[in-house]
């Protein structure tokens, strides 16, 4: 007897086989039991993912004269020859061949004849997108008044592509990809009843290949045994099936994140040597640093289909880089990969693309720029006034005419003060510029700011993210709907200083410049939280 593949042999045959598309399968049967059946159905979908065999398993379903009403018995002559793929009563029709007006109209003939020992005629035509657009017009009139001993079933991978016209005749299902879990649970089903051994991890990594496809999972799996026999050990599923090894990964993060050049380029020579794809390996590259991120942004919210070894590697990796850096790194990589994607020479890209990352970590983001301000206010403010005393004022004195008439910084019983705080507790950035911004006006429907003394955050409201922002806390904190308004007033210049300014841009820099005695403590603060030095201009 010939060998029958996995993905044929494991071919669901009951409604109760089907993984992960219960939301589809409950439905059907429900339509079974209480009579309620359309004439039309489209199955929606990414590749293996069911449809075709939910198609089958509903055609025997209806078919059936045996079994319960919904469970096909699958031995009666009408499911046997279903499951054989023989049946004269369904039909299977490929779209990709039969895509033309011929092929259609020589269907809507054969429609007119009764079935010849079963309940109903049934046509599935899988890749329905395939067809042309007269195909589609032909069928339109049989999908609009069909005869009530047939019904149509289409599969389609790609649901955008089929005419509104068909889909509205249509009940439609969208079925999902299948989640890795679930893919692992019945690849262990399958390996314990063909007596494999597979450990759980050389499970996952087929598993996550198959990206939510159980076929695709089954294939590779058959591909995995015919290499290594009934036993297979997990170092073996990457070199079978051409996955790029995770420690690698895990080494390009790395490295990338400490700034390490010479490890970069020791892995791309890894890559290289070992005959990965490059092209492959920088998608892999841009998923592992959206792992990163998300590891930080939603750590509780289970995201990331991998082992909880990973997951604490992962973890390691993104609370060293900061959630910052790891946006700036993915949105750089995001920007490259079409340059990547089109270029005669990947591997050059690859290099300079990884160098180039291993230095970010020498530029602050805004948000670093304005953590290390507010520490340095607390430490500007931690000095006596006659030490920080400026043009004959003291550094935190703030000029008197900034406070609002208390009556309009009042929105029911809560202040500008208390949103303030509520604002501290969402985003210290965002409280460290409203402290520096003025409150003209605050009432139940307006909120006016005017920009502070430091030209730094000025402009920090000209992204439209920003001002959202600041209007979705306005509207968590007060309950209602406020209108911000921001007014931007023009930073003062003295001429003198300007002038003078003018002067020593034409000079050569010296390396270092003495500070008065009554603001150097205050200048050597900032320097040395910058980690900079004063140079002369």
């Amino acid at each position: 007897m010939p060998y029958e593949v996995l993905a044929r042999k494991w071919r669901p045959q009951v409604f109760e086989d089907v993984v992960g598309q219960e939301h589809i399968t409950q439905t059907l049967v429900n339509a079974i039991l209480t009579g309620r059946l359309a004439h039309a159905y489209i199955f929606g979908g990414s590749r293996g993912v069911g449809k075709t065999s939910v198609a089958r398993i509903f055609a025997k379903a209806i078919n059936c004269t045996e079994g319960e009403p919904g469970i096909p018995c699958n031995q009666c002559r009408s499911c046997r020859e279903i499951t054989a793929g023989n049946s004269i009563d369904v039909q299977e029709i490929d779209g990709a061949s039969n895509r033309g007006i011929d092929e259609i109209r020589e269907l809507r003939e054969n429609t007119k004849y009764m079935p010849s020992d079963s309940q109903y005629r049934i046509y599935i035509i899988d890749e329905v997108h395939m067809l042309t657009l007269p195909a589609f017009n032909a069928l339109l009139k049989t999908l609009e008044e069909p005869p009530p001993h047939v019904k149509f079933i289409f599969a389609t991978t790609e649901g955008h592509k089929v005419p509104i016209t068909i889909l509205s005749r249509c009940q439609r299902f969208d079925f999902k990809r299948i989640p890795l879990p679930k893919i692992v649970a019945y690849l262990e089903k399958i390996a314990r009843h063909e007596d494999v051994s597979i450990g759980a991890t050389g499970l996952s990594m087929i598993a996550r290949e198959a990206e939510g496809s159980m076929r695709d999972a089954e294939s590779l799996l058959d591909q995995v045994i015919s290499f290594a026999g009934q036993t297979v050990e997990d170092s073996q599923v990457p070199e079978i099936l051409g996955i790029i090894d995770r420690d690698l990964i895990f080494e390009s993060s790395s490295a990338i994140i400490e700034g390490a050049s010479p490890r970069c380029l020791a892995v791309v020579e890894k890559i290289y040597n070992q005959g990965y794809d490059i092209k492959e390996f920088y998608r892999a590259l841009m998923a592992q640093f959206r792992n990163l991120l998300i590891s930080l942004i939603a750590p509780e919210e289970q995201l990331l289909d991998m082992s909880e070894s990973d997951r604490d590697e992962i973890r390691h990796q993104a609370e060293m880089a900061g959630e910052e850096k790891l946006q700036v790194v993915l949105n750089f990589l995001i920007t490259r990969e079409e340059g990547l994607r089109f270029t005669i020479y990947p591997r050059l890209v690859l290099e300079t693309t990884m160098i180039k990352l291993c230095s970010l970590g020498d530029y602050l983001s805004f948000g670093d720029i304005m953590k290390k301000m507010a520490v340095l206010e607390e430490r500007v403010m931690s000095f006596s006034p006659e030490a920080a005393r400026e043009n004959g004022k003291p550094l935190s004195e703030a000029p008197t005419d900034w406070s609002p008439n208390d009556k309009e910084a009042v929105v029911g019983e809560k202040t500008w003060e208390d949103f303030l705080q509520f604002v501290l507790g969402k985003s210290k950035m965002l409280y460290t510029i409203l402290k520096d911004w003025r409150l003209n006006k605050l009432t139940e429907d307006l909120l006016e700011i005017e920009n502070g003394n430091h030209k730094f955050s000025s402009g920090y409201f000209e992204e439209q993210e920003k001002l959202d922002q600041l209007t979705a806390h306005c509207r968590t904190f007060f309950e209602r709907d406020i209108r911000v308004k921001i007014k931007v007033k023009p930073q003062e210049s003295n001429p003198e200083v300007d002038s003078v300014s003018g002067e020593k841009k034409n000079t050569r820099a010296a390396e270092s410049v003495e500070l008065p005695p009554e603001v150097g403590d205050v200048a050597q603060n900032v320097l040395d939280l910058f980690e900079g030095k004063l140079m002369a201009s």
